[in-house]
């Protein structure tokens, strides 16, 4: 959006300096140069505003199709929490520990953890070393390969 707004700041005044040029007397070769410079600024503008648009589209039909997967899969996607939360406590994690994991299978860095926990990385990171020793998995593949391993089909199909 940025690059728009500095496409039609420029075509903008390049604008008014051509109508004040053509007003002055300036010679032809400037102002021809100048409406070049014009025509430039406007089609980039008219470039950015057009892939906006289809930036904006295909932004809206991800969250349809994000928004049509969750409904379709409600109650998959709730058994699995269940599911998940049984383990997590089967295997001893406290509330944070458990937090953390879900949040850890969910993709976030140790950082946005924090973050969204209001907490320091170092404390968060300790807490994933937690969920690691406690359920005797290497890391953040072999959590999520716990919980995901069943419910993906084999290369076979």
């Amino acid at each position: 959006m940025g690059v728009a707004v500095l496409f039609g700041a420029i075509a903008l005044f390049i604008g008014a300096d051509l109508i004040t040029d053509s007003g002055e007397g300036a010679g032809a070769g400037h102002l021809a140069a100048e409406l070049v410079v014009l025509v430039a600024a406007s089609f980039g503008l008219g470039a950015m505003l057009w892939r906006l648009g289809r930036l904006r589209r295909a932004l809206a039909d991800a969250r349809e199709d994000a928004g049509r997967w969750q409904e379709e899969n409600r109650d998959l996607v709730q058994g699995l929490g269940v599911a998940i939360a049984r383990q997590f406590s089967a295997w001893g994690l406290t509330d944070a520990e458990s937090d953390v994991g879900l949040l850890l299978l969910k993709g976030l860095s140790l950082q946005e953890i924090a973050d969204l926990r209001e907490t320091s990385e170092r404390t968060v990171r300790e807490q994933a070393r937690a969920v690691y020793r406690k359920s005797s998995l290497a890391g953040r593949n072999a959590l999520s390969a716990y919980f995901l391993e069943d419910l993906l089909p084999g290369a076979g199909g």
